[in-house]
């Protein structure tokens, strides 16, 4: 897609409202596909695609100096197994039973990597079949336990990330996977953790995902207000069960081929099918774009919660902790911590309006780096984005019936703060 370079000014980092974000309608299912590095910038994509959350697909030229399209693939475009087993042989890596639904997920167990493998072949070799069932290896972090590998480099597109630059802080988790799976593999329907964005680059294989706009699940789901298994399953023909689904729109259908990346927007339901012996690098992430549908997230999974354990309310002293509580078991997140979320990705922006980069951080991966890469108005832009939901989070009431002594600084400060270095830098 040839497009001209849309220049970086103050207006293209005008504070769009987040009300327009997943309101609207594909026409006819259509999805843009990205042919030319060279004429898509930055702000190309944030302007076509983040901001109105809209999804594209990436032509395999944006992936083809990674180390993995090279070396994990054999000359057929099949998964290179013997170069895989030389190289993370003795890992143990998560796996899951395509064949088997356990509440509304695959179960999932731990392998080590070389059993995969021997699966892997002898499931081809048997026509697709096992006893077994089919096995999926998902939600791999190979970065965070192989970091000196050549795998791959974060397109600038997707480098605004700030659920891995706040867990790469805090050294817990991240949200960067690898997917490996034979023919006929598959992920059940779902939305993204935190309604993020994902990513995903086949590095061999072929996928076919189904996708539904942000607002267009509430059709889908059953009398109980549960959500598909399976989106494709005859029985949400049946009004009895299903009485909104004729109302839906159908999918959008993407067939992602070797080297392409497909991005999905904030909040966007899926479910995606390997039509071939298929790996892929997959990232979740957080942007300013973004992060108040997080929020919006995190406000509704809590209401969720504190309607199931209500009846407690009144004989339970510490009932809101325990909301909070349950809440960050199931989401992998709770208020204290969305606040220290903010706080890291703000303090970071700050730092480089305030001080700039010095020569070591510039020279790294760093999050400054990336900052500073992708100028000061999108520090700035990022930062009017954090005002406004820590705003919020500041001024709810469950948020304030919490224990705040411990967060340093107070939120008020912190907003003070943020509302200064906003003012400085627009001077």
């Amino acid at each position: 897609m040839d497009r001209a370079t849309f220049a970086c000014s103050t207006a293209f980092f005008h504070d769009y409202s987040s009300s327009s974000q997943g309101a609207f309608c594909l026409p006819g299912g259509h999805v843009d596909f990205i042919e030319k590095v060279e004429s898509f910038t930055y702000s190309d994509f944030f302007r076509d695609y983040l901001i109105p959350n809209h999804p594209c697909i990436f032509s395999a030229k944006f992936t083809e100096d990674w180390g993995s399209r090279r070396s994990w693939v054999s000359w057929d475009g099949k998964p290179n197994f013997d170069y895989l087993l030389q190289k993370f042989g003795e890992a143990v890596v998560p796996v899951a039973n395509c064949d088997v639904k356990e509440y509304n997920s695959n179960p999932k167990e731990q392998l080590p990597f070389k059993e995969y493998i021997k699966y892997w072949k002898e499931y081809i070799k048997n026509d697709y079949r096992s006893s077994r069932g089919c096995l999926y290896l998902k939600d791999w972090h190979l970065s965070r336990a192989f970091p000196e590998q050549d795998v791959y480099t974060t397109p600038v597109y997707f480098s605004s990330d700030w659920l891995n630059e706040y867990w790469d802080a805090v050294a817990v988790d991240d949200y960067r996977f690898v997917y490996m799976g034979p023919k006929g593999s598959w992920t059940p329907f779902h939305a993204d953790v935190f309604r993020s964005y994902s990513w995903s680059a086949n590095i061999c294989g072929r996928k076919k995902w189904l996708l539904y706009p942000a607002g267009q699940e509430e059709y889908l789901k059953d009398c109980h207000g549960n959500l598909p298994f399976d989106v494709t399953a005859p029985s949400l023909q049946d009004r009895s069960v299903y009485p909104r689904y004729n109302q839906s729109q159908p999918p959008v259908e993407i067939v992602q081929e070797a080297g392409e990346i497909v991005f999905i927007p904030s909040g966007w339901h899926h479910q995606v099918y390997n039509l071939e012996d298929t790996i892929s690098i997959n990232h979740n992430w957080v942007n300013g774009c973004n992060v108040a549908i997080m929020w919006c997230f995190l406000q509704d999974e809590l209401a969720a919660v504190q309607r199931e354990i209500n009846e407690w309310k009144d004989p339970m002293d510490d009932w809101h902790l325990q909301c909070q509580l349950i809440m960050k078991s199931c989401t992998g997140i709770d208020y204290k911590e969305f606040y220290n979320f903010l706080k890291v990705i703000a303090e970071n922006r700050i730092s480089v309006l305030e001080n700039g980069l010095d020569d070591e951080a510039s020279a790294k991966n760093t999050p400054k780096a990336a900052i500073s890469t992708l100028g000061m108005l999108h520090a700035v832009f990022d930062l009017k984005r954090t005002v406004k939901v820590l705003t919020s989070l500041s001024a709810n009431e469950d948020f304030k019936k919490l224990d705040l002594t411990s967060l340093s600084p107070p939120p008020e400060a912190l907003l003070h703060h943020l509302k200064a270095a906003i003012d400085t830098a627009l001077l």
